[in-house]
């Protein structure tokens, strides 16, 4: 097993391409066509994670929050940080981080805490932009099921519940083959008249390249015409935060109380109570205060998140019931998220998470 099969285990859930355009997600440290002899995962890495892993005999660990976040310009011993950085490199110890893309996945950060919440039909509360493209292909009539089929298997046709998605109309290409030429079809010099089926499908812009070399792999002209366009349809399966319903009408106060259980923490910071029954939930894990006045829009009776800052209680103005639950307590189920996602496609990997509370922050 070598650390880049793990890395895709992960990636395959949560593109690196997903990640917001000020994070660090991906391998920070490390070489990933080395052999892995064990994964250890954590919400953070500090020195204990990594000598949970230096005593463990693991050389990978996988974190939720970069090690690295900003540009470095010295790395000595005066930071946790610093010190972080040399033990791993030290002891050879790759880290990788599934940040911001692991939160924008459907399946990722929001979805863990929505189902632990039994929230029923979570939806993407604020679909990402510009993370869509159209792929449109000209192929022979008698090879369009074949083309089709290869951009499929690669990732095309994908729009919510349904895949193999695609549209489809037919015309006559033409072409005229010069002399260093090799044509499928039609004499050099001569214009041919070819009987052609387009071909336009939808892919996220992460696999796009992919899905292009496995169309080209089994088309039969030696030069295919394709193009690709940008969205600007929002992406409906990918996106921050996200918002579900709960079975029945719930109190204010025992739903609250429902969420310090689910979070395991002896306090809530709230603004003031509306007076309504919750119904209509949105969430999003950490610093989530840039999608309040989303969660308003959409109609939530409550958004839970993990930071709120003093002015952004008052922006709910009676019309929602705000919850800050925690950065640390609104992201800790990701380590659990984590070790389902390797498990799953490794079964037998050594796979631990880690036994170290990296929350630094404490109640009296």
């Amino acid at each position: 097993m070598i650390i880049r099969e793990l890395i895709h285990s992960i990636e395959n859930i949560a593109p690196v391409a997903w990640q917001e355009s000020y994070d660090n997600a991906g391998l920070i440290i490390g070489d990933a066509s080395r052999e892995c002899t064990g994964a250890l995962i954590s919400l953070d890495v500090t020195e204990a994670v990594l000598d949970e892993a230096i005593t463990l005999g693991y050389n990978l660990i996988i974190a939720h929050h970069p090690l690295v976040f900003k540009g470095i310009k010295r790395i000595g011993s005066h930071s946790d940080q610093d010190r972080c950085i040399i033990k791993a490199i030290k002891n050879d110890i790759a880290v990788y981080a599934a940040h911001t893309n692991l939160d924008n996945a459907p399946n990722g950060v929001n979805k863990m805490i929505c189902d632990k919440l039994g929230l029923l039909s979570p939806q993407i509360l604020e679909p990402m932009q510009g993370s869509l493209r159209k792929l449109v292909v000209f192929v022979p009539e008698n090879h369009a099921g074949e083309v089709r089929k290869a951009m499929f298997e690669a990732g095309a046709g994908h729009i919510g519940q349904y895949d193999q998605c695609s549209f489809n109309s037919q015309g006559t290409g033409t072409f005229r083959a010069g002399e260093k030429a090799n044509p499928w079809s039609g004499e050099t010099g001569e214009i041919q008249y070819e009987p052609e089926v387009r071909i336009e499908v939808i892919c996220d812009a992460h696999q796009l390249n992919r899905i292009v070399a496995a169309m080209k792999q089994v088309h039969p002209y030696e030069e295919v015409a394709w193009d690709a366009y940008s969205l600007v349809n929002a992406n409906p399966w990918a996106g921050s935060g996200m918002v579900g319903m709960l079975a029945e009408d719930t109190d204010e106060i025992t739903f609250l109380e429902k969420v310090k259980t689910t979070f395991g923490i002896p306090v809530i910071k709230h603004s003031p109570l509306t007076g309504r029954k919750i119904r209509k939930v949105a969430v999003c894990g950490g610093s989530g205060n840039f999608l309040i006045s989303k969660a308003m829009s959409v109609g939530a009776d409550i958004y839970i998140t993990g930071e709120l800052k003093y002015h952004d209680y008052f922006l709910a103005e009676g019309k929602i019931l705000l919850a800050d639950a925690g950065h640390y307590e609104t992201e800790q189920f990701t380590k659990e998220l984590l070790y389902q996602i390797v498990k799953e496609k490794f079964t037998t990997f050594a796979t631990r998470i880690s036994m170290a509370n990296t929350n630094p922050v404490n109640y009296l």
